[in-house]
């Protein structure tokens, strides 16, 4: 009787196996989507009425910082969208 050992194992044999996720944990909701690309959108925004001189206060660079910030926020969720 010969005993695989290492490699020459099935991940079921090893029991080293991961479980698959269920579709339901690894969706998001359906919000997330539009809401993500909608921080970008209004990020992008921000800058671009700042740049134009558009927003109250003239130029500023807190406009600038608060347009990166809203769209670094809306890259991240879709850094997490499935």
């Amino acid at each position: 009787m010969t005993t695989k050992v290492g490699r020459y194992k099935t991940p079921e044999e090893s029991g080293r196996i991961t479980p698959p996720i269920p579709d339901d944990v690894r969706r998001s909701p359906s919000w997330w989507g539009p809401m993500s690309i909608g921080l970008l959108l209004l990020g992008l925004l921000i800058c671009l009425l700042n740049w134009i001189t558009l927003l109250p206060g003239a130029y500023s660079p807190w406009y600038l910082l608060a347009g990166f910030g809203v769209g670094a926020v809306g890259f991240a969720m879709l850094a997490k969208f499935h």
